[in-house]
């Protein structure tokens, strides 16, 4: 896959990713052991559904670990979206990788392993018609009065 010259390269490449799924656990705030600035980690399950060989429907549940670099932002989740909360997160795939020992000894092998997480730009809290906690009430409407009109 080479480029011709001339190619505009801005969209040769996209690493682009949107989940829309629920927080398993309350996010963490964490801090980086280099330069120690704060960063934000969450899970999010995801759902996907099919028809199985006997027209049943199964399903299964993926795990999404997102990390939240972007100061502001990663304050906001730690702080606002909660276990359970329904999100919807924009961002990029990235992959880790590192070598994990297998036994001991002068002879033991290594494993690499490769990790991957979501790098969010975006999370967003999804309403699904529910109060948020310690919100106040709505203020509700005055009735209308149909017979004076």
């Amino acid at each position: 896959m080479g480029q011709e010259k001339g190619e505009n390269s801005a969209m040769s490449y996209l690493n682009s990713i949107t989940l829309v799924g629920f927080v398993g656990s309350d996010p963490e705030q964490r801090q980086a052991k280099g330069n120690g600035s704060k960063f934000t980690v969450l899970s999010v399950a995801t759902q996907r559904a099919w028809k199985n060989a006997d027209d049943e429907w199964s399903s299964k549940t993926e795990w999404h670990r997102v990390v939240v670099f972007r100061p502001l932002l990663a304050e906001r989740v730690a702080t606002t979206i909660k276990k359970g909360a329904h999100v919807l997160v924009e961002g990029s795939l990235v992959s880790s990788t590192y070598e994990q020992p297998n036994g001991k000894g002068k002879k033991s092998k290594t494993s690499k392993i490769t990790s991957w997480s979501v790098r969010a730009d975006v999370v967003r809290r999804l309403d699904r018609g529910e109060p948020e906690p310690n919100a106040p009430a709505p203020a509700q409407a005055p009735e209308s009065n149909e017979a004076a009109l």
